[in-house]
């Protein structure tokens, strides 16, 4: 499956964009509202309720799956082409990038590289610099890259920007499962805490910590991406957008946020190329590649890199 880049898509002829019905926009809403209420309140609720042991377990195995789900499948796999995957992989990475609940990869990955091809600039579809540079314009401009555009009715046209993905009948299937594989995930971590602990407060507290909490957790690391990375960091790299490095939040984002790189050289499996910047997404790619379940993947070259260097 060769992705499609910003260069040809660019070249595409006009397509009208999808729109977004009521009932999605509720269904958003409430996966947006309800997990980050649980978000809120995770600190009263760990200090007068508790948090065991087996919360926090199946929460961080929940949230690894899930976020390099987003990370390894969804973005270098899927949107990006950084490596290419067996038949099983492709269909686990889609299923764990699924259980995010940022929507199905096909949605994802248009939406993504529509970023690309326009970022920071008229088209992208959630650069926090849309509204200009004063402060109350990027203040506006945060909100919309951060969550606001999510709820814009006009969509990404995926005929355009992910006519590869929809030619893949496994990812079709994967797709129309998205509301059975969101249930699944919402629903694993009670059925795993309920067992752990032989009780049904076990699989409470797990559906508050693993699944509501983690959900909320991993939305706002990856909208992070949008709005934190496109605003403030280091820019040791050139590109011709506003991406920049946010070592503060590598370890969360799986080493998205090393992410001036990332624009610079969109198709390098590893993002965090420079000595101790943390990049666990690259480190999975590799353990895949070891197995032989990814192969012709594109590790930095020296070379490649220090051309898109800036000149000290």
């Amino acid at each position: 499956m060769t992705p499609a880049t910003p260069s040809t898509l660019d070249q595409t002829l006009t397509v009208a964009p999808e729109r977004k019905g009521g009932g999605e926009q509720v269904a958003l809403a409430l996966f947006i509202g309800i997990p980050f209420l649980a978000l809120l309140a995770a600190i009263p609720v760990a200090w007068g309720w508790g948090l065991g042991w087996h919360d926090i377990v199946i929460a961080v195995v929940m949230y690894a799956i899930a976020g390099h789900g987003i990370t390894v499948g969804y973005h270098r796999h899927f949107t990006h082409g950084s490596f290419k995957a067996s038949r099983a992989l492709k269909i686990a990475l889609a299923i764990a990038g699924s259980m995010a609940i940022q929507g199905p990869v096909v949605r994802w990955v248009a939406d993504h590289r529509r970023h690309h091809a326009f970022s920071d600039r008229d088209g992208d579809p959630h650069s926090p610099w849309r509204y200009g540079e004063t402060i109350p314009a990027l203040a506006k401009g945060l909100w919309w890259a951060h969550t606001g555009w999510l709820f814009d009715v006009e969509q990404t046209p995926r005929s355009k920007y992910a006519p590869d993905l929809m030619a893949d009948e496994d990812l079709r299937r994967i797709d129309r499962a998205f509301p059975l594989i969101v249930a699944g995930s919402m629903l694993l971590p009670a059925v795993v805490g309920g067992l752990w602990s032989m009780s049904w407060q076990g699989a409470l507290t797990a559906f508050f910590w693993a699944s509501l909490v983690r959900v909320s957790l991993l939305h706002h690391v990856t909208w992070s991406i949008n709005s934190i990375c496109h605003t403030i960091g280091e820019r040791p790299f050139k590109s011709r957008d506003r991406s920049g490095n946010v070592w503060w939040l590598a370890v969360l984002s799986m080493g998205e946020s090393w992410h001036n790189l990332h624009h610079a050289d969109p198709t390098c499996a590893r993002h965090g190329v420079e000595k101790g910047q943390v990049d666990s997404t690259a480190r999975v790619i590799w353990a895949f590649e070891r197995l032989g379940w990814a192969t012709d993947v594109r590790w930095p070259v020296a070379k490649r890199i220090d051309a898109r260097r800036i000149s000290a």
